[in-house]
């Protein structure tokens, strides 16, 4: 074999073949794919509306690159799986990565900013003015939480939906480095952040970066009141039902939904009082667990208060369980009545539910790197921390108006990544046209098809006469 080159590079032969290859190819992509994203962002948008979230102070006649091109960069990189700033010194150049971003010229030059641009863009003081020497764009981080709460309602186009369950949850973002707000949690192990994540079904409402030092409640309340709220401005009287495990069971959340008429599911430890009064249950689940040799479950309705953080007594639905690793008793307390939902249909059908959330999360920070949070300042890390949380919103409308009908109607970000944009293409640029030549063996290309089909009839539907 020859040695590795520029030229041309040589591998093993195929039978009577050589094998060569060289670096020669000229305006190629693997991303080519991401041309349905640009459907979705020029169709909602949601980049658009992001941008408008910034007090940008720079000098106009200096600027090189808007607002709204920096965050297009930024959040379509992280859809199409570039979650470092390093990555977009080589996709600055990449001819159909700026067609993302529209930033291509007639003469196909433009460029995209530089990993020192982008930066500067995330490490902008709150403060920042005309006067500041390099960071000048500074987020409105009220602005962009209502964003979120706006797109969800205008998902739900004419429709008046009948409820609308809020779910809540917190997760680990491990800290690898010294980031302002580094703390040790002892349940996780590890020094991390503590996100507050708010989603009704597949959409995201909310996504507050929190210290893992602070109390699990800490911002729920003002989250959860400020949605209900634009709910409601929206919807009069609709109704909401708020979702969580045992973390958010406190008197304070419970008095304010029922105060203001939400609704609420919420997990509840168990402790030596709750497991007494399901004891019975217990045995007979240990019996018939004994005479079948499969998990045996009995649910049962309580009425239940705690010797001092509740004000009154609520409904507490039990579940009696017992399992080859012996008894698995769980509670929930609700303000659900029974003639709506008995103890077995509140615990699995509407309780269990909340499972999906965590399917989300996961979503986001594995496929979305929402845990990329390694900047030094906790404002940094939370606007990162949005960056992740529109490339979600962008990816989620994508599946559920392009791939609706699909095989692919309930893929995860990363399915979506690898099976939909990653199809390789030559990149002919001319003065009329960007031409994609798309791989011939390209194995999905009907559902490519079905949804770039739907995403054109659904935007053309809702554009404005």
């Amino acid at each position: 074999m020859t040695d590795c080159n520029f030229g041309q590079i040589e591998f093993q032969g195929l039978g009577h073949r050589k094998v060569v290859a060289a670096f020669d190819g000229g305006d190629v992509t693997s991303d080519a794919g991401g041309l349905l994203l640009r459907e979705v962002v020029r169709g909602s948008r949601i980049i658009d509306r992001f941008a408008g979230c910034f007090a940008d102070h720079r000098d106009p006649k200096l600027v090189e690159y808007p607002v709204r091109d920096l965050l297009a960069q930024r959040v379509i990189g992280l859809c199409l799986g570039y979650e470092d700033l390093n990555d977009h010194d080589r996709l600055r150049g990449d001819p159909l990565f700026c067609a993302l971003v529209e930033r291509i010229s007639r003469a196909g030059d433009a460029t995209l900013a530089g990993k020192s641009t982008l930066n500067r863009l995330e490490l902008t003081r709150e403060d920042a003015t005309s006067e500041s020497r390099y960071k000048k764009i500074v987020y409105d981080g009220a602005r962009i939480e209502r964003l979120f709460v706006d797109v969800f309602i205008e998902s739900q186009g004419r429709t008046r939906p009948k409820e609308i369950w809020l779910d809540l949850d917190a997760t680990d973002d491990p800290i690898h480095g010294d980031q302002e707000g580094k703390h040790f949690h002892g349940y996780y192990d590890e020094h991390c952040f503590l996100p507050l994540y708010i989603f009704s079904e597949g959409s995201l409402l909310s996504a507050r970066l929190r210290t893992s030092d602070c109390d699990p409640m800490e911002g729920v309340l003002s989250d959860v009141s400020r949605i209900v709220e634009r709910l409601r401005a929206k919807w009069p009287g609709i109704r909401v039902v708020v979702r969580g495990d045992s973390g958010f069971c406190r008197e304070n959340l419970m008095s304010w939904c029922e105060a203001t008429k939400v609704d609420y599911v919420l997990g509840l430890a168990k402790n030596p009082r709750l497991e007494k009064l399901i004891r019975k249950d217990l045995k007979r689940a240990k019996r018939k667990f004994k005479k079948t040799g499969r998990a045996a479950r009995r649910f049962r309705n309580l009425k239940y208060r705690t010797l001092a953080t509740w004000s009154h007594k609520r409904r507490v639905v039990a579940k009696a369980e017992y399992l080859p690793d012996g008894a698995n008793p769980r509670f929930v307390v609700t303000s659900i009545e029974k003639s709506e939902a008995g103890a077995r249909r509140l615990y699995e059908d509407l309780y269990c539910a909340r499972g999906n959330m965590e399917n989300r999360i996961k979503e986001q920070q594995m496929g979305l790197f929402a845990d990329r949070t390694s900047s030094h300042t906790l404002r940094a890390n939370q606007l990162r921390l949005w960056f992740s949380s529109i490339a979600y919103v962008l990816m989620h409308e994508l599946r559920r108006i392009g791939l609706r009908r699909t095989e692919l109607a309930s893929a995860q970000a990363w399915t979506i990544r690898e099976k939909l944009f990653k199809i390789g293409a030559v990149v002919t640029i001319s003065y009329r046209r960007i031409r994609l030549a798309l791989a011939s063996g390209y194995p999905w290309r009907e559902t490519f098809v079905a949804c770039l089909r739907n995403l054109k009839r659904h935007y053309v539907a809702a554009a404005p006469a």
